[in-house]
């Protein structure tokens, strides 16, 4: 029994990293693609958005001198290749996988469209999408909204290293208090750093549910599927 029937799983980069100060942990990559495979072995249709941190963030770089749209297109391409590495190691254990991007990048990757998209998620194919919105001063965690709502999703799931929404940082804070729930306007109000406000308000316009879990631990993407009270329910 599945709770969702179509998910928008979002992953950072740096999730990507494990230990590593940079780049991909082979041994992460392996346990993250298993874990979504057995997902959606289980007839759950599945669409992921990754973030390219792990590699080159665009609005950190300015602080290095470089200018701000090139950075967020350097972070664009960052996603890219973070896209060809979770696709190649769902081929790597027989999944099918479509990688799109928002972008023109053939023969690497397909170009973005929803009718593919679709076609793709209904034969149970696990989609990728890569290259953020395609535009300079959006955010991955924007991507991921925008895309869970052009297919339908039945609610965004982020993927973290932690196991939910906290008043503060959990992993600074011995303190912190995690909400088991909470309404778009609360975390907006509360500048809650989950998600962008963006991507807030568009969860939010939409009614789309968001939810935030420890997607390090294993076994918990596939409880929450299932239906089981995993991470911070987000919701109206």
């Amino acid at each position: 029994m599945v709770k969702f029937k179509r998910v928008l799983l979002k992953l950072s980069g740096e999730a990507l990293m494990a230990g590593r100060s940079h780049g991909i942990d082979p041994r992460r990559l392996e346990d993250y693609v298993k874990e979504i495979k057995e997902v959606n072995d289980a007839g759950v249709e599945i669409g992921i958005v990754i973030g390219g941190g792990n590699i080159f963030r665009g609005i950190s770089g300015v602080d290095e001198g470089f200018d701000r749209v090139k950075g967020d297109y350097m972070g664009m391409l960052a996603t890219v290749i973070n896209g060809l590495a979770l696709q190649s190691a769902f081929e790597s254990i027989n999944a099918p996988v479509r990688l799109f991007t928002s972008f023109r990048t053939e023969p690497i990757a397909e170009f973005y469209s929803k009718t593919k998209v679709m076609q793709a998620l209904h034969k149970g194919e696990i989609v990728i999408f890569s290259g953020g919105t395609g535009n300079p001063y959006f955010t991955t965690d924007t991507t991921s909204s925008l895309r869970a709502v052009e297919i339908e999703a039945d609610a965004m799931l982020k993927g973290t290293r932690v196991d939910g929404i906290y008043n503060t940082d959990p992993e600074k804070d011995p303190d912190a208090e995690k909400y088991e729930s909470i309404t778009y306007s609360e975390a907006m109000e509360k500048n809650l750093r989950v998600l962008d406000q963006t991507a807030f308000v568009m969860c939010r316009e939409n009614e789309l549910p968001i939810i935030v879990f420890n997607m390090n631990e294993p076994g918990n993407l596939k409880k929450l599927i299932s239906g089981e009270k995993i991470g911070t329910l987000v919701k109206i």
